[in-house]
């Protein structure tokens, strides 16, 4: 009976774990990330419902946990400590400053959470790992914050835009996506001057200010926003 119930338990806690990383999770999505049928999930679901965790039910949307409850932190296994480690020294090899100060801010928060035995490990590990490229160190913009805010709240940017033509122009955009490149970001928007969609290299916007404006989210995909760029530049 206790080997069938560890499985069980493990993935109660990680069923937790996704309802509170995400707003809002499918049976489907959990059935899939666990290998188990969707039956199982519901019998999860109300077994945890029974526990005491508030789960809040969006019909034919998916599960929620109710705003402003929260468990107390998980502890990291020794693997997902060392990938966090990595993943923050990736990000100080970038060239935007402000992902790189919010990286190394969270990071250091959950550092703060971990076992006494894995903070000395990380600490060794994040002196022994190392990324090539921008080894001086060079931060080139401080704008991706802003602009991962603006995208998330379907608001309009005024942007001063320095072009690779050497030209300076003042723009209205509606932020869509983001993608890096080279080691550059690069900025995908409807830009209101061209009435289309453009690409803004992060580092080339020589200020930026967020508008009062919102605007209605954009009938486009990324995957369809690449095929139709393909499209026009074959």
């Amino acid at each position: 009976m206790e080997e069938k119930e560890k499985p069980r338990l493990s993935r109660l806690t990680a069923i937790i774990t996704q309802l509170q990383s995400k707003r809002i999770v499918t049976a489907t999505y959990l059935a899939e990330k666990h290998g188990v049928s969707v039956r199982t999930i519901y019998r999860d679901i109300r077994t945890l419902e029974k526990s005491g965790i508030p789960i809040v039910t969006e019909e034919g949307k998916g599960y929620s946990i109710m705003e402003g409850y929260h468990l107390p932190p998980v502890l990291f296994t020794e693997d997902e400590a060392n990938a966090l480690i990595t993943i923050e020294q990736l990000a100080i090899k970038n060239k935007d400053q402000s992902l790189s100060d919010n990286v190394s801010s969270a990071i250091e928060k959950i550092k703060s959470i971990l076992r006494y035995s894995q903070k000395g490990n990380v600490d060794l590990l994040a002196d022994r790992v190392f990324f090539g490229g921008n080894n001086k160190g060079e931060k080139t913009s401080s704008n991706l914050m802003q602009i991962q805010s603006a995208l998330i709240h379907f608001q309009v940017l005024r942007i001063i835009y320095h072009s690779s033509a050497n030209k300076s122009t003042t723009r209205e955009v509606e932020p869509f996506a983001i993608y890096s490149i080279n080691g550059n970001f690069l900025l995908v928007a409807f830009c209101r001057l061209r009435d289309d969609f453009r690409v803004f290299r992060i580092d080339f916007i020589e200020s930026l200010i967020p508008l009062s404006e919102t605007f209605p989210p954009h009938d486009m995909t990324l995957k369809k926003y690449f095929e139709e760029y393909v499209q026009k530049h074959p």
